[in-house]
C-alpha cells in the first residue's frame, strides 16, 4: 500500500472497545431518527424513511480515488472518496442532485450496500493507495458508516477518515465521531436565514452550521499538514462564493476568523455555475465573475484569514492522468 494512516484515531477506539459502543449509540438514533438537524423522528431501523429517503442501509453512488479535492487531501494517489446517496439539504443549485435527491426510497434500490460491502470499499480504496477515506455527504448514514468501520478495521484499515459535509450537521451526531474522524471538511454556505431558506430549504442552516463547525474544530483543531503537504488532522472549510452574495462571504469569513480561528484553512471556491433548479432564481442564474471571486478573497484576508487552499489545476490534472494511465 502506497499510503498508510498509522495514526488514524479510530484505531485506539477499536482497541479499547469504544468503537463498538459508538456503533450501538448511533444505531439507537435510527429508531426515532435524530441523526440530522431535521429530526424526522421516524423509525429507520424498521424501514421507514424521512427527508433523506435512506432506510436501514447506506446507498453508494460511486467510490474511487478522487483528484478534485484540495491538494492536502489528494496526495500523490488521490483521496478515497465514497459518494453517499441522499442528503439532509435541498439546495436549489446542487451539482450532485441526481445522487443527493433519491427517487426510490428505502433499501430496495440497486445502490444499497451492506456494512460488509461498505467496509470492502474502504479496504479497496486503501489497497489502491489512497491517502484517506473521504466520506461524502455522510451525516444521514453515520450508523452504517460506523458499523462498516467495525468490519474494516480488523481487515487492516488504518487510513484517516475525512467527514465531507454541507455543514448541516447535528452536534449530537458529531460527538459520536470524536476520536474517529481525523479531518472535518464542512461547507459554510449561508449566514442569513432568508438566503438559507430560499436556497437550501432550511432557515436554521446558519445557526446549525455555526454550531457544527465549532464542534468540529473543538474535536480536531486547525488543519495540520505533514512535511509532504498532506493533511494529517484538523478542520478544512469550504465556501462556495455565490453570485451577488458577497455579503454572505463577508459574514462567513468573519465568523471563521473571530469565532473559530484565524488559522482556519479555507478553500474559497470559484466554480459556481447554475445547476439543477438555479434557473428558477434569476439572481443566481449566472456564473460567478472573476471580479466577485477576487473581492471574496480580499474579504477573507481583511478578516484576518491567511491559510487558503491552492488551486493548482495543472497538478490535479497530472495526477488524474497518472491514475488513469
Amino acid at each position: 500500500m502506497a499510503n498508510s494512516g498509522k495514526n488514524a484515531s479510530y484505531l485506539v477506539l477499536q482497541q479499547n472497545g469504544e468503537l463498538h459502543d459508538r456503533v450501538a449509540a448511533a444505531q439507537r438514533l435510527l429508531t426515532e431518527c435524530t441523526l440530522c438537524p431535521r429530526r424526522c423522528g421516524i423509525d429507520r431501523s424498521a424501514g421507514e424513511t424521512g427527508f433523506c429517503r435512506i432506510g436501514t442501509r447506506a446507498r453508494v453512488g460511486s467510490f474511487g480515488p478522487h483528484f478534485g479535492e484540495e491538494l492536502p487531501l489528494v496526495g500523490s494517489s488521490g483521496s478515497g472518496a465514497i459518494f453517499f446517496a441522499g442528503c439532509t439539504l435541498g439546495c436549489v443549485f446542487c451539482q450532485n442532485h441526481e445522487l443527493s435527491l433519491v427517487e426510490v426510497p428505502g433499501d430496495d434500490a440497486p445502490d444499497t450496500v451492506t456494512a460488509e460491502q461498505l467496509a470492502a470499499m474502504m479496504l479497496e480504496l486503501q489497497e489502491q493507495g489512497c491517502l484517506n477515506i473521504n466520506l461524502v455527504t455522510p451525516g444521514h448514514v453515520l450508523p452504517q458508516i460506523l458499523q462498516a468501520l467495525e468490519y474494516a478495521v480488523p481487515g487492516g484499515l488504518d487510513l484517516p477518515l475525512v467527514y465531507n459535509s454541507g455543514g448541516y450537521d447535528s452536534v449530537e451526531s458529531l460527538r459520536l465521531l470524536e476520536g474517529i474522524v481525523d479531518i472535518y471538511l464542512p461547507d459554510c454556505k449561508f449566514m442569513d436565514r432568508r438566503s438559507a431558506a430560499r436556497y437550501t430549504g432550511r432557515a436554521d442552516y446558519p445557526e446549525v452550521m455555526r454550531a457544527a463547525v465549532r464542534e468540529m474544530h473543538r474535536q480536531v483543531g486547525n488543519l495540520q499538514l505533514a512535511e509532504n503537504g498532506s493533511a494529517d488532522r484538523g478542520l478544512l472549510v469550504r465556501h462556495l462564493v455565490m453570485p451577488g452574495y458577497l455579503n454572505e462571504t463577508k459574514e462567513i469569513v468573519r465568523f471563521l476568523a473571530t469565532e473559530i480561528s484565524r488559522n482556519t484553512y479555507l478553500n474559497i471556491m470559484d466554480q459556481y455555475t447554475p445547476c439543477y433548479r438555479a434557473e428558477e432564481f434569476s439572481e443566481i442564474n449566472r456564473p460567478l465573475s472573476v471580479v466577485e471571486f477576487d473581492q471574496a478573497m480580499s474579504l477573507a484576508r481583511q478578516a484576518g484569514l491567511h491559510r487558503f487552499a491552492e488551486k493548482d489545476m495543472a497538478r490535479m490534472l497530472e495526477l488524474l492522468f497518472q491514475a488513469r494511465g
